[in-house]
């Protein structure tokens, strides 16, 4: 007895303005060659694969699948990228239940980020560096850090944890400082900012930038300067012409 086929719909990548039926060369997420093309409602489309009905785990392989699929959209059209993982049940679905009953507010979307991208800014400090500059910069801290030397841990047990104190919170007002200074000089070349949570002890900022398009190689110039100029106490890490996720929230429930 043959196995049932699973049930197929429609993995979901983001929406474009297109008002024609388009394909591209990409394939579709899931490593089964499905065609990504576009379901259109009037002048704005989905852009889609054939998917069976299920929960993609986030893998490297499914997330780099989904990535290299908005990076070919990009390339031509401006995007609202739709989180990973969402599966429609049905090309009337997303017809009917986004694109249809949500024009308005997809097309205010797209007419917002036409001309636009996301610029993605991390910085880390150098690990030497910083606690240089703390120790450094605190007497308090030097002295405490002296009176440790050569003595045991459990006679100094509460001295240490005294001093773990001192220096996180001197961390986190350098981290304060560092990132208030790198989000002034870049916030004027920006539309909108945001700051995401710092998630490893060294990271000093993690930023998104919504810019035009146009500016994008006057921040190139902004952010190497900076590098040049912090070379050697922070790490930069950037990132160019990224889907504006952390500008864009599009939250998708289908009706059963």
């Amino acid at each position: 007895m043959r196995s049932q086929e699973p049930e197929l719909g429609k993995y979901f990548y983001c929406i474009i303005r297109s008002s024609e039926p388009r394909e591209f060369v990409t394939r579709g997420i899931g490593e089964q060659g499905a065609i990504v093309n576009t379901i259109v409602y009037n002048d704005i489309a989905a852009v889609v694969s054939d998917s069976p009905i299920m929960e993609y785990d986030n893998s490297r392989r499914n997330l780099l699948a989904h990535t290299t699929v908005l990076e070919e959209v990009m390339q031509e059209y401006t995007i609202l990228p739709v989180r990973f993982g969402m599966v429609a049940p049905t090309v009337q679905a997303v017809r009917e239940q986004m694109l249809r009953r949500r024009y308005d507010e997809l097309d205010k979307l797209l007419r917002k980020m036409d001309g636009k991208l996301e610029l993605g800014l991390k910085a880390f400090w150098y690990e030497d560096s910083i606690y240089k500059e703390i120790v450094s910069a605190s007497p308090q801290i030097q002295q405490l850090r002296d009176a440790l030397v050569g003595r045991s841990t459990d006679e100094t047990y509460y001295e240490r944890i005294k001093l773990g104190g001192l220096v996180e919170a001197a961390m986190k007002a350098r981290r304060e400082e560092d990132a208030a200074m790198i989000m002034k000089i870049l916030t004027p070349l920006a539309i909108e900012t945001r700051t995401n949570a710092t998630i490893t002890e060294r990271m000093v900022l993690n930023a998104a930038l919504l810019v035009e398009a146009t500016r994008e190689p006057e921040i190139d110039q902004v952010v190497q300067r900076l590098d040049a100029e912090q070379g050697r106490r922070l790490i930069f890490k950037y990132v160019g012409s990224a889907p504006p996720y952390n500008f864009v929230n599009l939250i998708i429930r289908w009706d059963k």
